[in-house]
């Protein structure tokens, strides 16, 4: 397939406070994807604590993948929700992505993943927390790797949709 360039995706994905927010980064390791890869992990933050996406330690899966947390994590309470069902959401998303072909087994160790997860302070529920980050990340990855959305769906539908979280008076 050769170089793939950088490529963007973005997916929300449940409701309530386990609702999976992911945006994602996939390119090439020797481009400013894999530049921005190795500085996020060689700069960690307190409270965004940022990790590999593993399916169990010492099996990380490929395209290698960095998951960068969207909220401060204040207490063990969501460090276990990052750490364990979000990470194997990613991880298991990923993994399936190149085993559908979404993302191409032969580019699988020439790109890398930058995942931002957002795991809301007041979220509870481990299985909706893996269920929401599963679906909202592999929709991501497949809407990076197929350019989505075009830049004619924007346009057509800007004028027309609301944001869920917000609603011009």
């Amino acid at each position: 397939m050769g170089k793939i360039g950088m490529r963007f995706g973005e997916a929300l994905v449940g409701e309530g406070n386990e609702v999976a927010h992911i945006d994602l980064i996939i390119g090439d390791k020797d481009g400013p994807a894999g530049i921005g890869f190795a500085f996020g992990l060689a700069h960690q933050s307190y409270g965004h604590t940022k990790l590999f996406a593993v399916l169990t330690p010492n099996l990380l899966v490929k395209p290698v993948t960095l998951i960068v947390p969207k909220v401060t994590i204040k207490n063990m309470k969501q460090a276990e929700l990052i750490f364990g069902p979000a990470q194997y959401a990613v991880a298991k998303a990923v993994a399936d992505s190149v085993a559908e072909g979404v993302i191409p087994k032969d580019i699988v160790d020439d790109v890398v993943i930058i995942c931002g997860v957002f795991i809301h302070p007041a979220a509870k529920d481990p299985d909706k927390i893996y269920r929401y980050n599963y679906e909202a990340t592999k929709l991501a990855i497949k809407r990076a790797m197929a350019g989505e959305p075009k830049i004619d769906e924007i346009l057509e539908k800007k004028d027309k949709v609301e944001h869920p979280f917000y609603k011009p008076k």
